[in-house]
């Protein structure tokens, strides 16, 4: 029990130096380009989300490699292909990264209105009578516009535990976290609670300089995403715009738009970064 209670008193001195470690500097991102390959995710009427996600992420790390060389680039992808959701959030935590940026694009629900093309002669009753034929026509577009970023649902808490207590920053000391002893998971409890607030504020950092770009600021928002459950370490998912909204389809799909939404997010984490390091 002595041991036990020795044991629980070292992590905890322990606790606050890993964490501060952990989120006082920033060395290694990840940047995920959602979908890819087989799975095209959201769809427009000139373009596919995995082509916008993916031409975004690379004009983000070159900004990185071109202005913040300090800091590694790690992409889940660079071409189009598809890493499964476990793939992208393990190769962030094999890199022990310090960040993990997922880029997205929104969309909105199909909406369907009934036109009348005209009549149609049934019999009713042994009676031949007129009835209007309708049909059904799909609406993939609307007028909604904006940036939304995503941090981990709360729901979703022990998923990430499980990626922290694997994770090697965890301790350097392989066996003094024992996934048995109650202190482990004290001590892993305080790292989801970190990267939490962590991610909250990267995300906010985010949305303030889409705000000052111009772009329609859609808030910051929890969701119970895998890619982010399972990285260990803060993260985020930002949802650059909308593909079923023309005008914005065609910004995200200029030169220009993707620049510019990759410079935004660079400008955030840049922000974030210089906040956490002081």
């Amino acid at each position: 029990m002595r041991s036990s209670y020795i044991l629980l008193l070292i992590l905890f001195s322990m606790a606050p130096g890993l964490l501060s470690a952990k989120s006082k500097k920033i060395a290694k991102v990840v940047i995920d380009a959602g979908h890819g390959g087989k799975d095209f995710g959201a769809q427009g009427s000139i373009s596919k989300e995995k082509d916008i996600t993916l031409a975004v992420s690379l004009k983000l790390g070159k900004i990185f490699n071109d202005s913040m060389k300090a800091v590694q680039v790690i992409y889940t992808r660079t071409v189009d292909d598809y890493p499964s959701l476990v793939e992208r959030h393990e190769i962030a935590n094999k890199a022990n990264a310090d960040l993990f940026i997922a880029i997205h694009v929104n969309s909105t629900p199909f909406t369907y209105t009934k036109v009348m093309e005209g009549y149609k002669t049934v019999t009713k009753k042994h009676k031949k009578v007129k009835v209007p034929v309708y049909r059904s026509i799909r609406h993939h577009t609307t007028t909604r516009s904006g940036v939304e970023t995503y941090v981990m649902g709360i729901h979703r808490a022990d998923q990430q535990k499980d990626a922290i207590e694997g994770s090697e920053f965890v301790t350097n000391e392989p066996g003094l976290l024992d996934e048995n002893d109650p202190s482990t998971a004290i001590v892993v409890a305080q790292y989801s609670q970190a990267f939490l607030g962590k991610s909250v504020t990267l995300a906010s950092k985010i949305q303030e300089q889409f705000t000052l770009s111009g772009r329609n600021d859609l808030g910051v928002k929890q969701k119970g995403l895998e890619v982010l459950a399972g990285s260990a370490m803060p993260g985020v998912l930002v949802e650059i715009g909308f593909i079923t909204n023309a005008e914005e389809e065609a910004y995200l799909n200029s030169e220009k738009g993707q620049r510019d939404v990759a410079l935004a997010i660079y400008k955030g984490i840049k922000a974030y970064k210089t906040e956490i390091e002081k």
